[in-house]
């Protein structure tokens, strides 16, 4: 199990002034590429669903839009291979920010001589507000995680980040709202909630950390200009993406096979008729494996209420749809430990399950 020693400090020769010049010029990089991603595609992508209301669509089984289309007179590999590359399409710039973002992030929280409190609930806490700007799905926000938690951030805050950045952002808190009986929509809440405030400093406390993080090591001259101040961060940048990308790339492959397999083998029309235990449990198992994008789980479960999609399976898809997938999962499992990655499957699915029997009631 791989983890984080608690704290690093910086050399203590280092100069005030040659620190302050790499910092300002990570938090250049951050911003700029938060700055293009958020200005140029992922807001405007939020707003214009958003903005959709009741004639949102969703063309393809795991995104909003195809390259390839699929029919299910296709033989399967055929079928599974265009799924495959219409989610990597359909995944590209967010991917693209969050294989630069947590490089990013990692190269300026390695400069801060502390990256988490004593308490774990304020760690916690601090995860969950960076994580509601950033509007990446479950599946853009694990590079970034993996940076965050290489970086020396504590467990609690890398999953408190990664829970809220897809389940919090006010977008898709609005379309929920909107698109859903408040009943539902506060039901739905509640389980990103309970996720973020009670699982995620839970499972931290539960589990050992041991190891040390990984940080590229810092050499600061007392004396630096500007340009080798620019030289260093970039060397720093260069080595943190490795670190992210070794790990994140293979497995986003791997996951988007995987989940278009999944989507596939799904046999059509498993929902329909009355809602039952089993049905509610494989809706839930089902939808915290799924690589789904931003939104798609509110989206995918309005479109399956107004076609007559029993509640209980309704409420189960969109508590689990979004928050986790096989693909976060797999990158926690590798960068904090296999033993979080199967609690935060195990306790999705379990909320899901429970949302869904709750929903029951209504």
């Amino acid at each position: 199990m791989s983890a984080q020693s608690p704290a690093f400090d910086l050399p203590l020769s280092a100069s005030s002034a040659a620190l302050g010049r790499r910092r300002a010029l990570a938090i250049l990089l951050m911003a700029v590429i938060a700055s293009i991603f958020w200005v140029d595609s992922r807001y405007p992508a939020l707003m214009k669903r958003y903005r959709a209301g009741a004639q949102v669509k969703a063309a393809g089984a795991l995104t909003f839009g195809v390259v390839y289309p699929v029919d299910r007179s296709m033989p399967l590999a055929q079928r599974v291979w265009r799924t495959t590359v219409n989610w990597l399409d359909a995944n590209r710039v967010g991917m693209t920010f969050s294989f630069l973002f947590g490089p990013a992030a990692l190269t300026f929280l390695a400069m801060l001589g502390k990256r988490r409190t004593r308490s774990r609930y304020l760690n916690t806490l601090l995860g969950a507000v960076a994580g509601v700007p950033m509007a990446v799905c479950t599946n853009c926000i694990a590079p970034i995680a993996r940076g965050l938690y290489g970086s020396g951030m504590s467990r609690e805050s890398v999953l408190a980040a990664m829970f809220a950045s897809p389940a919090l952002n006010v977008v898709v808190l609005a379309m929920t709202f909107t698109l859903f009986p408040a009943k539902i929509a506060l039901l739905k809440l509640s389980t990103v909630l309970f996720l973020i405030f009670v699982f995620a400093p839970l499972v931290a406390e539960r589990s050992r950390e041991s190891g040390a993080a990984y940080l590229c090591p810092i050499e600061i001259r007392v004396e630096e200009t500007w340009l080798e101040a620019l030289v260093s961060v970039a060397r720093s940048y260069t080595k943190n993406f490795w670190y992210v990308f070794k790990v994140a790339f293979p497995l986003m492959i791997l996951a988007a096979a995987l989940g278009a397999l999944f989507i596939e083998l799904l046999p059509r029309g498993s929902l329909t008729g009355q809602a039952s235990i089993p049905g509610i449990v494989l809706v839930a198992v089902v939808g915290a494996f799924l690589p789904v994008p931003m939104a798609f789980d509110v989206v995918i479960a309005y479109l399956a209420m107004t076609r007559g999609t029993p509640i209980p399976y309704v409420v189960a898809m969109l508590s689990t749809l979004g928050i986790l997938s096989v693909y976060s999962a797999a990158v926690v499992g590798k960068t904090i430990s296999w033993r979080v990655a199967a609690s935060a499957y195990a306790t999705v699915t379990a909320l899901g399950i429970a949302a869904g029997l709750v929903s029951r009631l209504f």
